[in-house]
């Protein structure tokens, strides 16, 4: 039964394959971010917006070290689809057991590290004036949960290249569903505040890390004696980190980015414009999770018909996935240009009793998000061909033009485009560069994958 599961990967239809593979990747994704959003409307309405600033500081330095998971997770799942598509499961297996190391090792170390380091780790990330007692509460907090997540990031992906996305989906949910309980509890009932928001997360890390260790440990999973693998093998620790490098340089260049904006925006506008951005950030993560999920649904498929070596087969699916993400990024981007004005004023509380610094910032928020968020979202339909094509290179084990593709959006071309753009614009030219920077990665993504397509015949 478990064998059907990776064989369908090469016989299926592609369109079906995709759906198969996208829509359960699109629903825990869905459910994560609505995580998130919901979670960050909650901290929002129950906290202030002043926590949800904190938060946004706090995410570069958490999601990377959770990242590392992710990369660990997707360098190894990349070999472990190509391997399942040659049939060698020795080998699936033993990357398993040095992803399992690698990801133990790795995060607790950072986790020290960034604990030791919170007072310069915080300011250095934005984290100034008010924002910074909160964040430091969050971060202290937050931190001891992700290597759990860490681990649970990495399992989610191996699970999804043994083909089975419906318990990868659930993967996703259960920490979900857990955290926006313990935010009932923790920040509506027990009034614990930014503890109370720290906690609720952690406990949602520590559900999802069961349930990823129950798949493992139960009979669902193709990798059988994983346990025997685990340690370090010097050719198979080189492979997943020169392919999982693309996964965390993308991270590791998200979290400068964190730190640039909130730097050059609490410079231009203070706290205010930093909890502006908080909120497009979480729009970020939650709009654009079926364009993410068509990506996920499609590595797996593309691996494992490389590694079969049907060309045919991979070329269609890159041509799928980019028409199937493109449409619904596009009507991502339609949602938002008709209605900015809502999803700004979700994470506000509407109460006039607040603090006369908190109704000043909310006013802010009010008066100039739903632009931003126009700006910002603004080549949304255009990004499924940068997505697609650098999650292409990496499905199929090419870790250089993966990790360049990978780094041209968020490296090469934002960065510079957030330090210029505002020089002349403001806050303008920082909602700018969003756009911008997805033009010419998109650009110079399709010109690497039209020369990979002629390669394949």
């Amino acid at each position: 039964m478990a064998r059907v599961a990776s064989d369908e990967l090469g016989t299926w239809p592609i369109g079906k394959l995709l759906v198969k593979q996208a829509i359960p990747a699109a629903i825990g994704i869905l459910v994560m971010s609505l995580n998130i959003l919901v979670d960050s409307i909650f901290v929002g309405k129950w906290i202030g917006p002043m926590a949800i600033a904190a938060i946004n500081v706090v995410l570069p330095v958490s999601f990377f070290i959770g990242a590392l998971g992710i990369a660990i997770g997707v360098g190894g799942s990349s070999i472990i689809s190509r391997a399942l598509g040659q049939g060698d499961r020795t080998k699936a297996v033993s990357v398993f057991g040095n992803q399992i190391a690698l990801t133990i090792l790795i995060t607790v170390a950072l986790v020290v590290v960034g604990l030791s380091y919170r007072d310069v780790l915080i300011p250095a990330f934005g984290g100034k004036g008010a924002i910074f007692e909160p964040a430091k509460i969050y971060y202290t907090i937050i931190l001891y949960g992700v290597p759990f997540l860490a681990l649970c990031m990495m399992g989610n992906t191996v699970i999804r290249a043994e083909g089975k996305p419906k318990f990868a989906m659930i993967a996703m949910i259960v920490p979900s569903v857990g955290n926006l309980l313990m935010d009932y509890i923790f920040i509506y009932l027990f009034d614990w505040g930014m503890q109370g928001a720290a906690w609720a997360s952690t406990v949602g890390y520590l559900s999802c890390f069961v349930y990823v260790a129950y798949f493992f440990l139960g009979k669902n999973t193709e990798i059988i004696g994983w346990w025997k693998a685990v340690g370090f093998q010097w050719s198979i620790v080189k492979e997943i980190s020169a392919l999982g490098s693309v996964t965390l340089a993308r991270q590791a260049v998200t979290s400068v980015n964190y730190l640039i904006l909130n730097n050059v925006l609490f410079d231009l506008g203070g706290e205010a414009l930093v909890a502006v951005y908080a909120i497009i950030g979480r729009m970020l993560m939650f709009a654009l999770f079926p364009v993410f999920g068509v990506t996920q649904g499609f590595l797996p498929i593309a691996g494992y018909n490389y590694g079969a070596q049907k060309f045919d087969r991979v070329k269609t699916s890159i041509y799928t996935a980019i028409k199937y993400a493109s449409l619904v990024g596009t009507l991502v981007f339609l949602g938002l240009l008709i209605f900015p004005d809502f999803m700004v004023n979700l994470f506000l509380s509407d109460k006039a009793d607040l603090p006369q610094s908190i109704l000043d910032i909310n006013a802010y928020v009010r008066a100039h998000g739903p632009n931003a968020l126009r700006w910002v979202f603004a080549a949304t339909p255009i990004i499924a061909l940068q997505l697609i094509g650098s999650a292409y290179f990496q499905a199929v084990g090419k870790a250089i033009p993966a990790f360049l593709l990978t780094l041209s959006r968020q490296g090469f071309f934002f960065i510079p485009l957030v330090l210029i753009l505002p020089v002349y614009w403001g806050a303008l030219g920082v909602w700018l560069a969003f756009p911008l920077a997805d033009l010419l990665a998109t650009i110079v993504t399709g010109i690497a994958l039209k020369r990979e397509m002629a390669r394949l015949g």
